[in-house]
């Protein structure tokens, strides 16, 4: 078993029970290497609900999804840190 941390919006945080394999499978879907699975999940409860409303839209942030790690794999990408100077901050 594996325990992950979801934050809430009111920044309390709360303890959930997970297989695994079912760990495992929720990693395939992280863009960046410190993505919190908090922003995984809510990514993934996003397409779902959208699938249902509008499925051609879905079917796009899946290629978006699956066009950014190919360009992480292939390391063209801007690190956070980079990405806060250029924001300014």
């Amino acid at each position: 078993m594996v325990y992950i941390g979801i934050l809430r919006c009111i920044m309390t945080t709360t303890t959930i029970k997970i297989q695994n394999d079912t760990k495992s499978q929720i990693d395939q879907f992280r863009e960046y290497k410190n993505e919190s699975y908090d922003e995984v999940l809510k990514k993934l409860i996003f397409i779902v609900k959208n699938l249902k409303k509008e499925p051609e839209l879905s079917k796009e942030t899946i290629k978006a999804i699956g066009s950014a790690r190919e360009r992480m794999k292939k390391g063209r990408f801007v690190s956070e840190e980079v990405a806060k100077q250029r924001l300014g901050l």
